[in-house]
């Protein structure tokens, strides 16, 4: 009975083997466009230890927009040079996120109010010209925006909202822009969670996304989750397609999400108690 209880252990075991060099292999397959394990790191001034949202200006990577979570002010920097301009759209508060959309700048609060103001204003100490528009999405906590330059839409995606049970699905709203401050809501979309779990499993807590992006080489969506430590990527209608697992040595703490029109991925991280505030730059490979 002995060698007989050995023989079964012994082959529970390697199932287990081959069941995780299966799903390492199956992760590392659908995030073949990029390398996870090789970014290039540009670690951010003091003024963003709390980077939150990013954005690139019709998708050049030649300068970084940059908010933070507690002070009005839109950031700009050049890659890997830490010094940095800001104009001051607004009082402290919760800031999360920020797209640009048509030569002007939108900056979504954790409470889904949006500021938006020309970005020929933004090379100023105060821009003159700040809209603040809110009441256009259901109360609850957002973190997750992005702006298509194409369709003039923004794509807001809940964090922590009354009508959503994040252990089964999140909601997310589109705004359509103007010439203007104007901005109205134009549709919805959703994210399955059950689809996440079908391909990593249990999500503890629930998922909460912190940012939202489209990749503009493959059209798919990318939204990233400080609280779950993943990336979930989906096609064109919302359908989850693969989710990887980010290293909390590398990811301290990942708020932000873009793409540059190259389709190379950048991800922002808080700093902490030993680390600045960064942004890591993710090649696409190939390239």
């Amino acid at each position: 009975m002995k060698n007989q209880y050995g023989s079964i252990l012994a082959a529970v075991v390697w199932l287990g083997l081959l069941t995780g060099c299966n799903s390492t292999q199956k992760e590392a397959e659908a995030f073949r466009e990029y390398d996870f394990n090789k970014p290039e790191k540009f670690n951010l001034p003091e003024s963003l230890f709390e980077v939150s949202g990013i954005a690139f200006d019709k998708g050049q990577s030649d300068t970084v927009y940059a908010i933070q979570d507690e002070d009005g002010k839109l950031f700009r920097l050049a890659w890997d040079v830490p010094k940095q301009l800001h104009t001051k759209f607004s009082k402290k508060g919760d800031y999360e996120d920020v797209s640009i959309v048509n030569d002007r700048a939108y900056i979504l609060k954790s409470n889904g109010t949006i500021y938006t103001f020309p970005m020929a204003d933004a090379v100023y100490d105060e821009p003159e010209d700040v809209a603040e528009v809110k009441g256009l999405l259901p109360k609850g906590e957002y973190e997750g925006m992005y702006g298509d330059e194409g369709t003039g839409e923004l794509f807001v995606i809940c964090k922590n909202c009354a009508g959503d049970d994040s252990k089964n699905s999140v909601s997310g709203y589109i705004l359509k822009t103007g010439s203007d401050s104007v901005i109205a809501e134009s549709g919805k979309f959703a994210i399955n969670v059950e689809e996440i779990k079908a391909i990593t499993g249990k999500v503890a807590r629930g998922f909460r996304p912190s940012g939202i992006a489209r990749n503009p080489v493959t059209l798919e969506w990318y939204i990233i989750s400080a609280v779950n430590q993943m990336v979930v990527v989906t096609d064109r209608q919302w359908k989850v397609k693969d989710v990887h697992h980010l290293n909390s040595n590398m990811f301290i703490q990942p708020e932000g999400i873009a793409f540059d029109n190259a389709g190379n991925l950048y991800i922002s991280n808080e700093g902490d108690d030993l680390f600045s505030g960064n942004v890591l730059k993710f090649r696409k490979l190939g390239r």
